[in-house]
């Protein structure tokens, strides 16, 4: 699994436990002895170099397609329902350190609000940068908010997240790539293959 753990490594030195609260790729551990184990083993292979390409390319992005990337993922999560309008990037319009809103229901009585920063690798948040954002955040009377980016958190910024009363979600660049496959933002499906086996109940 040379691939994987290039692209593991690669995200992860510069802070090892940074991320440790959220989602991962996991590797296999032993070599595949059947054939439905070495499919499985190669679609992990090809996820985790589909992962490591969406990562490059967000990064090489311009940092208001980011903004909109992360509304088009969110709303694409169910966020705000099923209407357009409910979320919506502010680019260089953004004031007081927010990036984009979604609102949580039809009237946008409730929202949550986003901070998108598309940083590169080794270029990890700090607790400062959290604490902006809170303070952001309470400048817009709000509870939630959903921290973005293609680098990693600093275990500081992690425990300042966890510390603050606001309600702040950490998505880094690993759990960003797992999270835009999952949901078909900036891939697609190819082909899809269907894994037969024996019923045993028809034979019963």
């Amino acid at each position: 699994m040379r691939v994987f753990q290039d692209f593991k490594n690669r995200t992860r030195e510069a802070e090892p436990d940074s991320t440790s609260s959220l989602l991962a790729l996991t590797e296999p551990t032993t070599e595949p002895s059947t054939p439905d184990e070495t499919l499985r083993d190669a679609h992990g292979k090809i996820t985790a170099t589909l992962a490591s390409e969406l990562l490059d390319r967000v990064r090489n992005a311009h940092p208001t397609f980011f903004e909109k990337l992360i509304v088009a993922l969110l709303l694409a999560m169910g966020y705000g329902g099923t209407s357009k309008e409910a979320g919506r990037a502010l680019g260089r319009s953004g004031d007081d350190g927010i990036d984009g809103v979604i609102d949580q229901d039809p009237l946008g009585v409730d929202q949550v609000y986003l901070q998108a920063k598309r940083y590169g690798e080794g270029n990890n948040i700090g607790a400062g940068t959290i604490r902006d954002f809170y303070g952001a955040l309470s400048l817009k009377r709000a509870h939630k908010g959903i921290f973005v980016t293609t680098s990693a958190f600093s275990r500081s910024a992690i425990q300042t997240a966890r510390d603050l009363h606001s309600r702040i979600v950490l998505i880094d660049g690993i759990q960003l790539t797992r999270l835009m496959i999952r949901y078909n933002i900036g891939c697609r499906d190819e082909e899809v293959l269907y894994l037969k086996k024996i019923d045993e109940d028809f034979f019963e």
